[in-house]
């Protein structure tokens, strides 16, 4: 593959015994390869834990190279979403009938009689859409078999789940994510510090994708050489500093005096510098959980509102707005239950609230 090529695309797994950390799905379609024959299937888990590289690992080692391209159709169900698609697309490719297959044979490729369609990213798919999926992959289940590839299996609607074999992709441990990265520099070339492979399996959460982008993009922007600070400028996550600055100014009611303008203040400036306020969220999340200054049960209330802020955002609020509210919730709660706070430590931090 060319020097050139995205190292998701140039690392990705060719056969299934390259897919680590999915034992129990892996061990399953081993089976289904040696019998040469799959049942419907489906995909589901968090992105980046290779549920398209293994269905498109095993096509490759069901119908080989010469006839992948004829056999397999793989459509990205986001950004063909529609009912007009499944009745056209995949209906039309669905029940052409099997082609030759003796240059397959003989190369040593199983090829059983049936055609592959990979729907990838199908929980964005219309319930319409799904509901005339059904009928297709029942007709045709003889010639095609169908994998469904989605992130959330809750929007599926309950008879395409029924009619498949359910197989669920774990997050990646960080373990198996900094032996593979490591694997990747040395590949490449790159020097990794120890710190920088521990912030990128930070950064990445169990996403191999996102782990190998982060990495990608580091080298070309920052050289052979990666360093921490690299790998925060090219993740876009917020520096360590800046988040214990403003959970600092949240939940340090001791100085009363002007406490509400010191957290303005840092929420300005983190929105100033252009920093994402759903990233502010989720690595603020992770620094209330670890705090030592708060209770389990002052915690477990900031959780709820965290809950609000992210639909808030979700639903386009204003990013300052909610970072301010965010902020203010914390300092409230951390003063109305802090057993050392005084009344009129309660009663600033209820004005706050309602400013």
């Amino acid at each position: 593959m060319s020097s050139t090529a995205p190292w998701v695309e140039k690392y990705r797994p060719n056969t299934i015994d390259q897919v680590v950390y999915q034992d129990e799905v892996v061990q399953a379609l081993k089976k289904a390869l040696e019998s040469s024959n799959l049942p419907h299937l489906l995909f589901y888990g968090p992105p980046g834990t290779g549920k398209t590289s293994t269905i498109l690992a095993i096509a490759k080692q069901l119908f080989g190279p010469e006839l992948y391209r004829s056999r397999v159709l793989e459509l990205n169900a986001s950004d063909e979403r529609g009912i007009e698609v499944i009745r056209t697309k995949v209906k039309t490719f669905a029940q052409a009938s099997v082609g030759m297959q003796s240059v397959a044979n003989k190369a040593g490729y199983p090829c059983p009689p049936f055609k592959l369609i990979v729907l990838d990213e199908a929980d964005s798919m219309t319930k319409d859409a799904q509901a005339a999926l059904r009928r297709t992959m029942e007709t045709y289940s003889k010639v095609t078999r169908f994998c469904i590839v989605c992130n959330y299996v809750s929007r599926i609607i309950e008879p395409l789940v029924s009619r498949c074999a359910k197989f669920r992709f774990k997050a990646l441990e960080p373990t198996l994510l900094r032996k593979r990265l490591s694997e990747v520099a040395e590949k490449e070339q790159v020097k990794v510090t120890n710190d920088a492979l521990d912030r990128i399996v930070d950064v990445s959460e169990g996403d191999m994708r996102r782990a190998l982008t982060v990495l990608q993009s580091a080298t070309r922007t920052f050289g052979k050489e990666i360093k921490p600070n690299h790998v925060d400028e090219t993740a876009a996550v917020v520096p360590d500093q800046e988040i214990e600055d403003l959970l600092n100014a949240c939940i340090d009611v001791s100085d009363k005096k002007d406490m509400f303008k010191a957290m303005q203040k840092q929420c300005a400036q983190i929105v100033r510098r252009g920093h994402s306020a759903v990233q502010v969220v989720s690595q603020l999340n992770n620094h209330i959980i670890s705090s030592k200054n708060l209770t389990n049960v002052q915690k477990a209330r900031i959780a709820l509102e965290f809950g609000n802020v992210d639909k808030c955002l979700t639903d386009g609020a204003d990013e300052y707005l909610q970072l301010l509210s965010l902020s203010s919730h914390i300092l409230r709660i951390k003063a109305e239950l802090d057993p050392k706070a005084t009344g009129s430590s309660n009663e600033d931090a209820m004005s706050v609230d309602d400013d």
